[in-house]
């Protein structure tokens, strides 16, 4: 048996995907911390590609804000600050709402059995809280429900924004600003109340859900970031 990189097997098309969209997780993971220089040399040995394909990936992350290129001195992942990305935040809650009202795509048998594996995974996190497995638990629930829409702009903003600020939770959690067991206790009843109304067939309802549950969770990093700085995050 063969082992696949993210750069071999399928179209080139596929291949471009796979390694961006791998990037992109180690990134919004923090296996890649903001400051990270990346080293083209290491990582297209690593994927099994050209350093001409990787570059073109590494543009377009930098296109969505994850990557800042330096002249003469390379590629380095962005930081991630609050307060520059209040209006990003405003803006994913009025997408979220649109996910429910713009092309929406009756789920599937197997997009169904996807979020039940979802809640099943959350349940387990509620025993065991992880900040990694939250990060990842909580992207994989995202990329599902894009698919609750047959709007593809809709879903290419929806997604650039949410990795833009995805990477502010985990480095909250990891900087103590907000509780890990608290945050995962409001993903998991997020899931349930989603799934519920995705079970009934009521997109819109999802949708509002997810929209809520975007702007209760900005409020409590505002608040928690407010508490650190002593100065209000402006909505």
């Amino acid at each position: 048996m063969t082992c696949e990189t993210p750069a071999t097997g399928g179209s080139a098309r596929d291949r471009f995907e796979r390694m961006h969209d791998e990037i992109r997780t180690r990134i919004c993971l923090l296996d890649y911390a903001p400051g990270t220089r990346l080293s083209e040399e290491a990582l297209a040995a690593e994927l099994g590609t050209s350093r001409t394909p990787l570059r073109r990936v590494l543009a377009r992350l930098e296109s969505e804000g994850l990557l800042q290129s330096v002249h003469g001195v390379g590629t380095f992942v962005t930081d991630v600050d609050l307060r520059e990305l209040v209006q990003t935040f405003r803006v994913r809650l009025e997408l979220a709402e649109l996910i429910g009202r713009l092309d929406p795509v009756a789920p599937s048998a197997a997009l169904l059995a996807e979020f039940r594996v979802l809640q099943a995974r959350s349940k387990t996190l509620r025993d065991d809280p992880d900040p990694r497995r939250f990060a990842q638990i909580n992207m994989d629930f995202f990329i599902a429900l894009m698919r609750l829409t047959a709007n593809q702009p809709l879903r290419e903003m929806s997604e650039r924004l949410y990795f833009r600020t995805t990477r502010i939770w985990l480095k909250s959690i990891f900087a103590s600003l907000i509780d890990l067991k608290d945050e995962v206790e409001v993903f998991d009843r997020e899931i349930d109340d989603i799934l519920r109304a995705v079970e009934l067939g009521d997109l819109q309802a999802a949708a509002l859900i997810r929209r809520a549950h975007i702007s209760m969770s900005f409020e409590r990093m505002r608040k928690a970031a407010a508490g650190v700085t002593g100065a209000a995050v402006t909505p």
